[in-house]
C-alpha cells in the first residue's frame, strides 16, 4: 500500500535520486533543451528539501513499506505578465519509480498536490509534460488538465528543418 506524506530532510537521498532520474528523463530526451549536471543527485536532493520549509511549496513523497518511491514538488506562484496567467498552484516534478508506476502512485500524488493546492485559494493549478511522455499526458487528461501552451525552444547551430 502507497502512503502519501510531506517530505522530511531525511528523505534527501531519495529525492535526490527521483529528482536525478527525471532531469536525466528530460536531458535523453532532448539534451539541447534540458540541462544535466554532474552529480545532479545531491544538487536536486538539496534543492527539493530546501523547500519544504517554505509555505508556499509543497514536496510530498509516496511510501512504500518504508521505501520512498516516488515524489511531487508544487508550489504557489504570483500573477505572471511575462506568462499571461494570474496567480496559480504549480505542479513542477511528478516521479514515481519504475517499480510502482501503473498502481495509481502519480495520480495519488497530483491528487494530493491538487488538494493543497486548492487549499492555499488557488483556483488555477499549471504543470508541464514533455513531449512523447503520453503516459503522463494522459493522467493529467483524466485528472482535468487541458493542453494551453506548446513550448518551442531555438538553438543556436544550422536548422533541422
Amino acid at each position: 500500500m502507497i502512503q502519501i506524506r510531506p517530505a522530511s530532510p531525511s528523505d534527501e537521498a531519495s529525492l535526490g535520486r527521483f529528482g536525478a532520474a527525471l532531469m536525466r528523463q528530460h536531458h535523453a530526451a532532448d539534451p539541447r533543451r534540458f540541462i544535466l549536471t554532474d552529480r545532479p543527485e545531491a544538487g536536486y536532493g538539496r534543492f527539493l528539501v530546501s523547500q519544504i520549509s517554505d509555505p508556499e511549496c509543497l514536496v510530498l513523497v509516496a511510501e512504500r513499506e518504508g521505501e520512498i518511491v516516488g515524489y511531487v514538488f508544487a508550489d504557489i506562484e504570483p500573477r505572471s505578465w511575462r506568462d499571461l496567467r494570474g496567480p496559480c498552484g504549480f505542479i513542477h516534478d511528478v516521479y514515481v519509480h519504475e517499480s510502482a508506476r501503473r498502481h495509481g502512485t502519480g495520480r495519488d500524488l497530483v491528487q494530493a498536490a491538487i488538494g493543497w493546492i486548492r487549499s492555499q485559494g488557488m483556483t488555477q493549478i499549471v504543470l508541464w509534460s514533455k513531449p512523447g511522455n503520453e503516459n503522463a499526458r494522459a493522467l493529467f487528461a483524466r485528472l482535468g488538465f487541458r493542453q494551453t501552451m506548446i513550448e518551442m525552444t531555438l538553438d543556436e547551430g544550422p536548422s533541422e528543418a
